[in-house]
């Protein structure tokens, strides 16, 4: 017997989009208090407790959204990860050669941690309190980790248009990643600084260094 679908009435509707626009909202405010709970007290000194006490919630309403402070962090991360893409994607899609597309790729991803140095703490949740690496959970890690990846990508896309075989633009892509890692740790810590560089300047040199040796 078929089951007739009964017609939601505009009123009905209204008042949906009233609770989903109310839902987001908190949402939001969860996020924003949680983002600056996570930058005092990193991942293992939060507590779900002061992220709702920071948003104005209970700790029972903030379980309405979130099972555990790692989804919470999960989630910033996630939005992290996709404005880096989108910023990455930004630029390549005005790049007219597969080099230009591996300089624009690259620099576009140094420059998005250089502009926000409090993504780049948050990236790096893995090894808040020491060189011991602390996961968020197994399905949460392998989904931010690919989204990494996919952030990184055009870089070894570029480099395989180059010429460079498959594994070499993925090493490439990893080099890059690391290169890109050590010289905003420098900027943001200020031990750039004794050595009288500029660390935008030394990630341009080191790309066009590795991108005029693609594929030879």
């Amino acid at each position: 017997m078929a089951v007739t679908k009964t017609k939601e009435s505009p009123e009905t509707r209204r008042r949906r989009g009233r609770r989903e626009a109310v839902s987001e909202h908190r949402r939001g405010l969860i996020l924003k208090a949680a983002r600056e709970v996570f930058e005092k007290e990193g991942l293992e000194g939060a507590s779900i407790r002061a992220i709702a006490a920071r948003a104005g919630y209970t700790a029972a309403a903030l379980y309405f959204y979130f099972d555990s402070k790692e989804a919470v962090y999960a989630e910033l991360l996630r939005v992290s990860l996709s404005e880096l893409g989108r910023a990455v994607d930004g630029a390549v899609s005005g790049a007219r050669t597969p080099e230009t597309r591996l300089r624009a790729a690259a620099m576009a991803f140094f420059q998005f941690y250089a502009d926000n140095p409090r993504d780049l703490d948050l990236g790096f949740y893995l090894f808040r309190g020491g060189m011991k690496p602390v996961g968020l959970g197994r399905e949460r890690d392998k989904a931010l980790n690919a989204a990494l990846e996919a952030a990184l990508r055009p870089i070894a896309d570029a480099a395989e248009a180059m010429g460079a075989p498959r594994d070499e633009a993925n090493l490439l892509m990893v080099d890059v990643f690391a290169h890109a890692s050590g010289l905003l740790l420098l900027l943001h810590t200020g031990r750039i600084r004794m050595f009288g560089a500029s660390a935008s300047g030394l990630m341009e040199d080191y790309i066009r260094y590795r991108a005029a040796r693609v594929g030879k």
